[in-house]
Parts: C-alpha cells; sequence; structure tokens
C-alpha cells in the first residue's frame, strides 16, 4: 500500500497478507481524492476514517495535511497495524480507537469535516450506516460523509444524496448533511 499525494508521497507500508481489509485501489483512490482537492481544504479539516483496516484513507488524508484525523477499527490485527503505520510516520495529528464503529457513532460527541466509511460489503447493517452518521453528531453541519460500497446499494433516493461514482467495483456515495432531495 502507498501513499499517493502529499508531504508523505511514495511512502510504502506492507500490509500483511493474512489481513481481511481490502484497501481502497489506488486507482479509485487518486480519483476520489482528485475530487476533494476541489471541494475541501484539507489543511482546515478534520477526518474521520470509519473501518479505517489498512489505514489507506487515513494515511492519504495526513499526508494532504488533514489537521486531525481519527481512526476507527475494530479487528485487533488491523489496529495494531494502524499503530505501526502511527509509529512509522511519527505524526501527532493521527488519533486512533479501538471501538466497534456503530457503537462509536451512537456515543460521538466530536463533529469532523469529513467522514469517510468503508465497512465490509457484506457487513450486516451496512445499509443504516449512513443514518447513522447524518443523524448523529459525528458530521459538521457542513461536512461531507463518503461512503464506499459494492455496486448493490443504490443511495439516490436518500435525501441527504449528493452524488456517486464507480470506479470498476468500488463505489462512493457522497452525502451532505443538509438535505438535497424532496
Amino acid at each position: 500500500m502507498r501513499i499517493i499525494s502529499g508531504k508523505y508521497k511514495g511512502r510504502h507500508f506492507d500490509v500483511p497478507r493474512t489481513f481481511k481489509a481490502r484497501p481502497t485501489t489506488d486507482f479509485a483512490k487518486e480519483n476520489l481524492f482528485n475530487i476533494l482537492n476541489n471541494i475541501i481544504d484539507f489543511e482546515e479539516c478534520t477526518a474521520l476514517d470509519l473501518f479505517s483496516g489498512t489505514g489507506s484513507i487515513s494515511l492519504e488524508l495526513l499526508s494532504r495535511g488533514c489537521k486531525e484525523v481519527m481512526s476507527v477499527e475494530m479487528d485487533q490485527q488491523h489496529f495494531g497495524f494502524l499503530k505501526k503505520c502511527q509509529h512509522m510516520l511519527g505524526d501527532n495529528s493521527w488519533r486512533m480507537v479501538r471501538d466497534d464503529v456503530f457503537r462509536f457513532l451512537r456515543r460521538c460527541n466530536s463533529g469532523f469535516d469529513l467522514v469517510f466509511a468503508d465497512p465490509p460489503y457484506a457487513l450486516k447493517g451496512l445499509p443504516d450506516i449512513p443514518d447513522l452518521v447524518l443523524e448523529g453528531n459525528a458530521l459538521n453541519d457542513n461536512g461531507i460523509f463518503i461512503f464506499e460500497h459494492g455496486k448493490d446499494y443504490n443511495f439516490e433516493e436518500h435525501p441527504h444524496f449528493m452524488r456517486h461514482i464507480a470506479y470498476g467495483s468500488v463505489n462512493f456515495t457522497f452525502f451532505s448533511k443538509e438535505k438535497q432531495n424532496g
């Protein structure tokens, strides 16, 4: 896994083969961040990465200068890998929480400018995640929520839907805290 752009551009992290997580592909990640570059001032941004897995998105956000990135990951092995990456970077802007994302969202009292979630595509309760993020306190009023999911899900009728883009089997749906539809 490599960091595409920013102050840590080109840094590589060897993801253990035993990982169950699949990092967002470089192609999809690069295109996602090309879009984000036009709508987010990373240096003023606080970000929350849910289901962090390998930390690919968190690392990219840190590299681009986010003032704070919080990663939430439940799996002990993945969390250990994230801590190892944090130690290698020595970046104090990166905070981590080992917790179940659903439990974390229910009690989260901090708002973030950007929330990204990449749950396992077969996760039970996956369709409920947008409402948990948008109705809770995790996303600031002017924030953006980006949800990575498989092709079997369509959120275009969701009242907070902004846009959907797909790169192969990787789908990103963007949501705003403000209602967009209806």
